[in-house]
């Protein structure tokens, strides 16, 4: 079944916190490359059928004013996930 992927981040002006905590235990880790990071959320909604232009309105609008708050986040990415590649990826083993 087809999905589309909504990721919704914060606002560059909001504080977050999430991100603050996570880019301060990276270095501990041993991950000394990143100076910045920012937390946001990802949302897979399932499609009985074909993707169409207006299912994907129907996903931009519900991106908008349901999966996000717009005061203090933006949707950065409405898009329909290709299922052949998703496949690949999660059959193949994670590069070191």
């Amino acid at each position: 079944m087809p999905r589309i992927v909504v990721d919704v981040m914060p606002k560059p002006e909001i504080l977050d916190p999430q991100g603050k905590a996570i880019v301060g235990a990276l270095p501990r880790l041993g991950f000394t490359a990143f100076s910045g990071v920012r937390q946001g959320k990802r949302f897979e909604l399932t499609v009985d059928g074909e993707v169409t232009e207006e299912i994907l309105e129907q996903a931009r609008n519900a991106a908008a004013t349901m999966l996000s708050n717009p005061v203090i986040e933006d949707v950065v990415n409405v898009e329909v996930l290709d299922e052949t590649a998703s496949e690949d990826v999660a059959g193949a083993p994670e590069a070191v």
